[in-house]
């Protein structure tokens, strides 16, 4: 018969990130929305920072997050973010984006400047100023949401690649720069990823935009890439996931796309 410590349930496991305060760019929308839900419930305590501070507040308020002002491009409003700070353990670089899909002989500079701002600027800003507590935390990680075109070019796409390759080589140095060091540096590159506002950003036109994925069966969404970023904030301290290529199964390469007839 079953004794009484039978009745008692085992103790409940502390969630994966409890204690661990993360810092989430970008994080009004999309990929990085989707990272700061998951790792809220993962137990994470997560810090938004993006722009947009209503859509931000919005957010925080439903998954219990902060919800702090950002724009990596301005060194003034990348001071105050960090001063409000206290400790930090992860940070997710989430903040990029694409601008235009012009051929090189076509180049709008000022795309290509806001597209290097964003993507790398921004990032190397932002990582520089959080270093010292990303050290000091004794278990630090610095994720960098990449792409798989920071590993691949392809037409019409140079100013973001360029940018991408750029995010990409900054993860591998860094990663050499930080070696014995408690500090884990991560890569998440996703392939097509079916999200609000990327590709409308960057073809200014809904149609065109939709006709990038059309046809193209379960491209993978925000939430997917979230999961992959917070399985790597979740293992032992020791494992380092230096580089996770994500696409859907419907897209083997850059240019080799499944579409299925309308």
């Amino acid at each position: 018969m079953p004794g009484p410590a039978d009745a008692i349930p085992p103790p409940a496991r502390p969630l994966p990130g409890t204690g661990r305060t993360a810092v989430v760019t970008g994080a009004s929308s999309g990929i990085g929305a989707a990272t700061a839900a998951r790792l809220a419930a993962e137990g994470f305590d997560v810090v938004l920072g993006a722009r947009r501070l209503d859509r931000l507040t919005e957010l925080a308020d439903g998954i219990g997050a902060r919800a702090l002002p950002l724009d990596v491009t301005d060194p003034v409003s990348v001071d105050a973010f960090v001063a409000e700070l206290p400790r930090v353990h992860v940070l997710v670089n989430n903040a990029g984006g694409a601008f235009d899909a012009n051929p090189v002989a076509e180049a709008d500079l000022d795309s290509w400047a806001r597209t290097y701002e964003v993507n790398v600027l921004g990032t190397v800003r932002l990582t520089k100023a959080l270093l010292p507590a990303l050290r000091a935390s004794g278990a630090g990680d610095v994720l960098f949401v990449g792409s798989t075109a920071g590993l691949v070019s392809y037409e019409g796409g140079a100013s973001y690649t360029a940018a991408k390759h750029g995010v990409h080589t900054l993860a591998e140095t860094l990663r050499l720069e930080l070696v014995g060091e408690p500090v884990r540096v991560i890569e998440i590159a996703p392939g097509m990823v079916r999200t609000e506002e990327f590709t409308l950003n960057r073809v200014r036109d809904r149609e065109r935009a939709e006709a990038v994925y059309r046809g193209v069966r379960e491209p993978l969404v925000a939430e997917d890439v979230a999961d992959c970023i917070a399985w790597t904030l979740t293992r032992p301290h020791h494992v380092n996931v230096d580089l996770l290529v994500v696409r859907p199964r419907a897209q083997a390469a850059q240019h080799k796309v499944a579409r299925e007839p309308e």
